[in-house]
């Protein structure tokens, strides 16, 4: 009888096996991320398979239920897309942006939605210039505040925020409060938890009751977005929490660029957070006090001089799927004289690798900024065996000195540029939630070049001969760390 159920249970084990290989070689788009969980769900039996079922199936349908058909139903009659003028704005950017006709077209039909003219961009470098900015954005509402983080820690910089929200909501002003719910454990108690004792109306995304090693688990929310009014939002690479504030020397200090917006555009940032809002939250915003009828489409052709075209570009593991990667690899194929990038996790896969080695061979000035020293020990070691091949394509490469440098910035030629909350690895680009704009201006393709040629004078330049020399035990242990790479 032993014989027979310990048959009975290798037969069934084999069976589960072979269905659920089959499923990860059918659904899963990433060669290398297949064979990683082909090989665990053979190697280890059972447990395989039960560790593909928690963390290998993206379960995330966000926009098939009725609330969420209601909630486009209120979006469609409150986008800022000017349809009946597609053509005549189309030859207006192609008037002042001829090189970019075809990133426009590509962008477009990835998001569905416009670029939109007359937006003021304005970068903000360090925690305590983005956090006074948007502490006083807070201070000034008038009806609504949309508020939406990866981290919100239960330190000081935090306490500034949950005061100043509180004032808000005490003025009268709707504010609504989404926290990532792993963002959202980094301090103890949570900044959630005081949010909920103040009266605030704060939610958490997707929450997790597994453990603290949950940090590095999929499908976050790692958007930073806050949106005041409908009309002046702020996005980029900043969490809220003391150690952005480098003047004051946090125990951990962290440089980073955010960015404030006035303009149209914050419609899209406030589109992404009414989505969000809606899965996690079931309720719909809308009405004036999200999307204020303050934009008109009017003759966009009077606009081509205005400071800066913007579109937000949403993207996530559903709906959204890899349009940041399509959108990556379009500027790339287009540069004709530089790319600049700054990004504080490098873990590009071949595509990403392969473009930016024609651009290089084609010509292109390429530049890439990455930490010294990172935060995540792991990352770095996986970041290491890319490089070689990117230097022998002829692009630079350059490593930024302490503190930890989490900017995100990335600009082609002089003048288009993106920003937002991605970084260049698999986790922003296919398995968290994340949120980007890109941006036509010359003014602030400048600025931000400016921004970076200062980084790169205080950064070290990284030689195809050094990294040649190195040990030959890191750089094994490097190679072995990049084999993780798609889950990193």
């Amino acid at each position: 009888m032993t014989t027979y159920w310990a048959f009975a249970a290798a037969l069934a084990e084999r069976l589960l096996a072979v269905a659920v290989s089959s499923h990860a070689v059918l659904t899963r788009r990433d060669s290398r991320s297949s064979i990683g969980w082909v090989g665990l769900i053979w190697l280890a039996p059972f447990l395989g398979s039960l560790a593909y079922f928690a963390l290998g199936i993206n379960r995330l349908r966000r926009r098939g239920g009725q609330l969420q058909k209601e909630l486009e139903q209120v979006l469609s009659q409150v986008r800022p897309g000017i349809p009946q003028h597609s053509r005549q704005l189309l030859d207006a950017v192609k008037l002042q942006y001829p090189q970019f006709g075809q990133m426009h077209d590509l962008v477009e039909s990835l998001t569905d939605s416009p670029l939109l003219p007359r937006n003021s961009v304005e970068p903000l470098a360090g925690g305590e210039a983005a956090y006074a900015a948007m502490i006083k954005a807070i201070d000034e509402a008038k009806s609504s505040i949309s508020l939406e983080t990866y981290i919100f820690d239960n330190d000081r910089t935090g306490r500034r925020f949950i005061d100043a929200l509180k004032a808000a909501q005490l003025r009268g002003v709707d504010v609504r409060i989404l926290v990532d719910a792993v963002g959202a454990r980094y301090s103890r108690p949570t900044a959630v938890s005081v949010m909920r004792r103040e009266g605030l109306n704060c939610q958490t995304f997707l929450p997790t009751h597994l453990p603290t090693m949950t940090f590095y688990s999929n499908l976050r929310n790692h958007r930073k977005l806050l949106i005041v009014d409908g009309t002046i939002s702020f996005t980029g690479g900043m969490n809220i929490r003391d150690g952005l504030c480098t003047q004051s020397r946090p125990e951990h200090p962290v440089q980073d660029i955010h960015f404030r917006f006035q303009g149209p555009v914050s419609l899209h940032l406030q589109e992404a957070f009414a989505t969000d809002w809606c899965f996690a939250a079931r309720e719909i915003l809308k009405g004036d006090r999200w999307f204020p009828k303050v934009y008109s489409t009017g003759d966009v052709s009077t606009s081509v001089s205005a400071p800066v075209w913007c579109r937000g570009i949403p993207d996530g593991p559903d709906e959204d799927f890899e349009k940041l990667k399509m959108t990556i690899l379009g500027a790339l194929s287009i540069a004709q004289k530089s790319i600049l990038i700054v990004t504080p996790y490098f873990l590009p896969d071949e595509s990403i690798v392969a473009a930016l080695g024609v651009a290089a061979l084609r010509g292109v000035s390429v530049c890439i900024l990455i930490p010294e020293v990172s935060n995540i020990r792991l990352v770095q070691w996986a970041t290491m065996p890319y490089l070689p091949e990117l230097l022998e394509y002829g692009c630079e490469i350059f490593f930024t000195p302490p503190p930890f440098d989490h900017s995100k910035l990335f600009l082609v030629d002089d003048d288009w540029s993106l920003i937002g909350s991605t970084n260049w690895d698999p986790r922003s680009l296919r398995l968290n939630f994340e949120f980007n704009v890109e941006c036509y201006g010359t003014q602030l393709s400048s600025a931000l070049k400016a921004i970076i040629t200062e980084k790169r004078s205080r950064a070290r330049r990284v030689t195809l001969e050094e990294l040649q020399k190195r040990h030959l035990l890191l750089r094994l242990r490097d190679g072995v760390a990049r084999l993780g790479s798609p889950y990193l």
